[in-house]
């Protein structure tokens, strides 16, 4: 679709484009970043990478072992 429009109807799109975002609000990082690392705290426990699974919910679990004799 791009090879099809003009380096004119680009540019045009891409004015418009950069309109839209310029209307974004924009936040402190100081002020982000202290949220997400206090979500990420407060979740900590309900995340089963850090706790774990537990043996019986384990889909991943391995059913049998192999004996060699």
């Amino acid at each position: 679709m791009a090879q099809e429009l003009s380096e004119k109807e680009l540019l045009k799109m891409e004015v418009e484009q950069l309109k839209k975002e310029v209307k974004n609000p924009r936040a402190l990082i100081s002020k982000t970043g202290k949220e997400i690392k206090d979500y990420v705290e407060a979740e900590a426990g309900n995340d089963p990478l850090l706790k774990g699974i537990p043996e019986d919910k384990n889909p991943f679990k391995e059913k049998g072992g192999c004996v060699i004799s």
